[in-house]
């Protein structure tokens, strides 16, 4: 496989671009990496589908986020045929073989491989290898939902964390600044479900953040500023064409047609470190449900 890397402010703004400007002289610090992975044999894609492993790295600051270990880990696809969207949330310390390494938890193979092998560790699990891998850091998502004016997302339960979010995140719909998501979408020990529940708030961060975008694009001067702020982040050798072509994955994702899953599994134990061990068939019945059209019909 050969990787190309862009590397951007925000997501979501490099998904919305549909123009190209001249960025400005100054050097940006780098907030976002996404990889495009090309396969090396010919498989059975539906070129309407596009697919993005998105992945928050637990890098600190002066680490390479492209060679820690991934703390989310959200397999998503988008139809640009009928604007459908999916996500599979991947407890991050399932259980798996990863080619080259043995058997490890998944979000090692960041650390390995980088993204290259991390999207093969998940498509041997899922069925779905991802055409890019996105891997942004805590600092990263925080920087970005504080530039799309913050979030809104539907907490189904209160819980609270007393390093990341000592008050607490009330039940029911919350507004969200960039710290705010960012911890909701790390908590773990204090929900009920551990990693899968924490895997579903990532979940709701990610359909917060396409709501705002699709809330704001119409607005005077978003789709434009957020361009430049992608281009003075930026560092790649991907076309305005395949750029355009992602913006219009995004573009065209209808809200009330985004579903998504989280896989389960067991807690299990190997060499005295608790790990996830995934139910591989339920795994690969997500990927053959949403494989031709980014739709899950159950969980």
């Amino acid at each position: 496989m050969r990787l190309r890397l862009l590397k951007t402010a925000a997501l979501a703004a490099v998904l919305a671009l549909t123009v190209v400007l001249v960025p400005d002289a100054a050097p940006a610090p780098t907030r976002f990496s996404l990889v495009k992975i090309e396969r090396a044999e010919a498989v059975d894609v539906d070129p309407d589908i596009v697919w993005i492993l998105a992945v928050g790295a637990d890098a600190r600051q002066g680490e390479n986020p492209l060679r820690t270990r991934g703390d989310a880990l959200q397999l998503v696809g988008m139809n640009t045929a009928t604007g459908a969207a999916t996500s599979i949330g991947i407890p991050r310390d399932s259980w798996v073989s990863i080619p080259g390494v043995g058997s490890n938890r998944i979000n090692a193979a960041l650390y390995f491989g980088g993204p290259d092998l991390l999207g093969q560790a998940v498509g041997n699990l899922i069925g779905i290898q991802p055409d890019y891998v996105m891997v942004t850091t805590f600092w990263g998502l925080r920087d970005m939902v504080n530039d799309i004016g913050g979030i809104t997302v539907e907490n189904p339960r209160y819980f609270s964390d007393p390093y990341l979010w000592p008050q607490g995140f009330q039940a029911g719909k919350l507004r969200l600044n960039g710290h705010g998501s960012t911890a909701f979408g790390r908590i773990r020990k204090s929900l009920p479900g551990g990693d899968f529940d924490r895997s579903a708030n990532q979940q709701r961060v990610l359909r917060g953040i396409q709501q705002k975008v699709a809330d704001r694009a119409s607005e005077p001067g978003f789709v434009e500023g957020g361009v430049m702020s992608v281009l003075q982040h930026l560092e790649t050798d991907l076309g305005p064409t395949e750029l355009f072509k992602l913006g219009q994955a995004v573009a065209q994702v209808d809200p009330t047609k985004i579903t998504g899953c989280v896989l389960g599994g067991s807690i299990g134990n190997v060499g005295g470190a608790s790990v996830v061990l995934p139910n591989t068939a339920e795994a690969r019945r997500y990927g053959d449900d949403a494989r031709k059209d980014a739709v899950i019909s159950r969980c």
